[in-house]
């Protein structure tokens, strides 16, 4: 559930998003400054408690931490030569920018709902597994 409230997160803002044509300020934009990021971190979090393992957890924070920052220091640095200040100010304006599905599908979003739904049916392979082995006598040795 908590990777899925990430995945809405990163829809919603998908659906707010013109990439690299506008600087945007609606949505989640409003409040998050990398909400897409921040979806994704919060996919990330799930995951790693769903996997139930350290090393997993491990793995899926260091992973988002760096990616993710260098990701950001790269797109601010190109809004800011993109757009100037008025990169800076729009992040404290507003827009009234309705959602829209299609330019979430436009931004690609659903490759992030098909690695999400892959990695929740790898960890449902893997319970499934797990739970296959400890009845047939193995977690008793």
């Amino acid at each position: 559930m908590i990777a899925l409230a990430g995945e809405g997160l990163r829809i919603w803002a998908a659906g707010h998003l013109m990439k690299s044509r506008e600087v945007t300020s609606s949505g989640p934009y409003r409040w998050i400054g990398h909400p897409l990021y921040a979806g994704s971190s919060i996919m990330g979090v799930g995951l790693a408690i769903a996997a139930n393992n350290l090393v997993v957890a491990v793995v899926i924070a260091a992973y988002l931490l760096t990616t993710i920052t260098a990701a950001i220091r790269s797109e601010e640095a190109f809004l800011r030569e993109k757009f100037g200040d008025r990169y800076d100010r729009s992040r404290r304006g507003q827009s009234a920018r309705p959602f829209s599905l299609q330019l979430a599908i436009a931004n690609h979003e659903h490759r992030a709902v098909a690695g999400l739904v892959a990695a929740v049916l790898l960890l449902v392979l893997k319970a499934t597994y797990n739970g296959v082995f400890w009845r047939m006598g193995a977690g008793h040795q």
